[in-house]
């Protein structure tokens, strides 16, 4: 049985968003990546596994080399799914400020 990765999932570990800020930057080798960790290096190969399996991240061969490339595609689809959530708390902190400023002038 095949079961897709949960984009939530992948994005909760520190180390796998670490991972995606880096290749914001630019696209890396899974050793380029590795050195910016003090983990073993098949450790960080399960982290870009685990985020290519989510579609956070593309893999191109050039050479003998693979390189990661950031996904913003899917990312936007992640954003998207969240934006909602944002507006509503955004709201919610906006009430808030608006009863303490209330409450404070009185």
């Amino acid at each position: 049985m095949n079961l897709r990765r949960d984009v939530f999932q992948a994005i909760a570990n520190p180390t796998r968003r670490t991972i995606l800020l880096l290749l914001a930057a630019q696209s890396m080798t899974a050793g380029s990546i590795a050195s910016h960790f003090d983990t073993a290096r098949p450790t960080v190969s399960k982290h870009l596994q685990i985020l290519t399996e989510c579609e956070l991240l593309k893999q191109e061969q050039q050479g003998r080399e693979i390189y990661y490339h950031f996904n913003a595609q899917k990312m936007r689809e992640v954003a998207d799914f969240l934006e909602p959530f944002r507006q509503m708390w955004e709201e919610k902190f906006n009430k808030l400020e608006q009863i303490m400023l209330n409450y404070k002038s009185k």
